[in-house]
């Protein structure tokens, strides 16, 4: 049986909890099989990038990691 989320890419929703608390942002993407989703802006991590021909230097990256979808809320009307 699948799990139906009402959240979808694109959707505004509100950050319900954690340090992101309060923040609403758009879904970048939904995780299903984890029941996970990444927002714009929240949940920030810096991921460290060897050297490549795109990146000489290599060097740090912000990157939006998952939130589980039960820490976010649908924002209605926007």
């Amino acid at each position: 049986m699948a799990v139906k989320f009402n959240i979808k890419k694109g959707d505004s929703v509100k950050i319900i909890a954690g340090d992101d608390k309060g923040k609403v942002a758009k879904v970048l993407r939904v995780i299903k099989k984890d029941a996970k989703v990444v927002v714009e802006g929240c949940k920030i991590a810096k991921k460290a990038i060897k050297p490549d021909d795109a990146n000489p230097k290599g060097g740090f990256i912000n990157k939006e990691m998952p939130i589980d979808i039960s820490n976010v809320a649908k924002v209605e009307g926007e």
